[in-house]
């Protein structure tokens, strides 16, 4: 019996693990938290902030109806400075509130992490007392007791003994279950002060931005209407670069980023999914690989093939049949010939196969057949038309927790659409490629607004 014991209880200790978390200091130097008038003046600054945004953003709405004239445009980004000079101060606020909620989980973790050492010091007593029992059958503690009395009390050791195993077993377990939900808010915590924190980050570089932009046009009064006018020529000269700047979308022909903003707003507005975002994806996409989009399938039962330049044989270019025959019937319904239609070609490891701008294997294109239908209103999605291409990305990066929106649920979208994992838990060239997504989707969305104003 006592083997069983064992085997449970390292079993159980090995499944509790060590759950230790670095702490994490207020940020901004704002204390939210010393006692409760500190918190209700904090609260108090935040909502006043709260209704300080509200108010910019009514001048903004307001303003934007006289763009293209001097004083509207200083009065604009005036109040684009200030907004975004209240926002920070209201996410320094936030941040310091989740100083103080990481500070208290990491103490509840370390407690219950303590809770935890004790119960299994005290699974080591009870089975090695366990065990000792177990060592005896009935008839050696028959006689081994010099009297009746000793023998009962030797066999209620021996059912104390396997109580408190069971009772030690349940508060681990009830330890373990507690440490692991209160990890999840940890880390919740953890993720919104990541946020907060970029927010504040992008504001800044926002404000840089105005602040420099609102000079420019200060220098210029209201009799110097020639230089104004230069200076708005010059904005729009850069809005219509950036609208006709081509935007190459790996295995098709390149679009105007202009008409690829037009998709992906449409996608966004179907979705939820930032347009930034969407289109930080499929560049991303278009610039890995030399050798993506360079091979063609030549056996749809192997799914062996060559490269489409060299003729070079590879093995594993599409995995059969899981995407051989999805793929056989991508192409026919879009009337192409599956032999001369590249896909990607194998890498050091795994398969390839990936297909247009969105690099979808066949068989996970399929998955979203249906829903492309319905939302393009199409007979047959193509995965190398750009804006299929668009929708679909925009489809997958929602399903995988993108439309919230957040720093960490984008950036943790593009480790999972990379490699099917979370930044965290893959780390290194998964994590890369998370930074990398989100360095774009910040290039993309100063564009964005910029064309918004222009």
């Amino acid at each position: 019996m006592h083997r069983h014991v064992l085997f449970a209880v390292f079993f159980l200790l090995g499944a509790i693990g060590t759950l230790s978390f670095a702490s994490v200091a207020d940020a901004a130097g704002i204390d939210c938290t010393s006692n409760a008038d500190v918190r209700a003046k904090c609260q108090q600054e935040y909502d006043q902030l709260q209704q300080e945004i509200a108010g910019w953003q009514k001048v903004l709405d307001e303003t934007r109806t006289k763009k293209n004239t001097l004083k509207g445009d200083v009065t604009a980004l005036t109040a684009q400075i200030n907004q975004a000079e209240a926002q920070i101060k209201q996410k320094n606020i936030a941040i310091a509130k989740l100083g103080s909620q990481i500070a208290q989980k990491n103490r509840i973790i370390s407690d219950l992490e303590a809770r935890i050492a004790r119960g299994r010091d005290s699974l080591a007593s009870l089975v090695r007392q366990q065990n000792q029992a177990d060592d005896l059958s009935l008839p050696e503690i028959a006689f081994s007791a010099n009297e009746i009395s000793n023998l009962f009390t030797d066999m209620d050791r021996v059912v104390s003994i396997q109580k408190g195993l069971h009772t030690t077993f349940a508060q681990i377990r009830g330890d373990k279950e507690t440490t692991q939900n209160e990890k999840l808010a940890l880390t919740d915590a953890q993720n919104n002060e990541v946020d907060a924190r970029y927010v504040v980050q992008t504001k800044e570089q926002q404000i840089s931005q105005n602040k420099k932009e609102k000079t420019q046009l200060l220098t210029i009064t209201s009799n110097q209407e020639s230089q104004y006018q230069k200076a708005l020529s010059e904005r729009q000269a850069r809005a219509a670069a950036i609208r006709s700047a081509l935007f190459n979308l790996r295995d098709t022909q390149g679009i105007e980023f202009g008409t690829a903003l037009t998709y992906a707003t449409e996608a966004s507005q179907k979705t939820g999914v930032r347009p930034a975002i969407i289109l930080a994806f499929l560049s991303q996409e278009s610039d890995l690989g030399k050798n993506v989009g360079s091979c063609l399938v030549t056996d749809l039962s192997t799914g062996n093939g060559k490269g489409k330049n060299t003729g070079t044989p590879f093995k594993n270019v599409m995995k059969a049949p899981r995407d051989t025959v999805p793929f056989e019937v991508i192409t026919k319904s879009l009337g192409l010939d599956w032999t001369t239609t590249p896909v990607s070609c194998p890498q050091s490891i795994g398969y390839g196969g990936a297909m247009g701008p969105s690099q979808f294997i066949p068989s996970t294109w399929q998955l979203y057949a249906a829903r492309l239908k319905s939302t393009l209103g199409v007979a047959v999605p193509n995965p190398w038309g750009a804006k299929d291409a668009i929708f679909a990305t925009a489809l997958y990066i929602t399903d995988l927790g993108a439309s919230s929106g957040t720093y960490t649920a984008e950036r943790n979208a593009a480790c999972q659409y990379f490699s099917g994992r979370t930044c965290a838990a893959a780390g290194g060239v998964v994590a890369s490629y998370g930074d990398s997504v989100m360095a774009k989707a910040a290039t993309f969305q100063q564009n964005i607004d910029f064309l918004k104003d222009n």
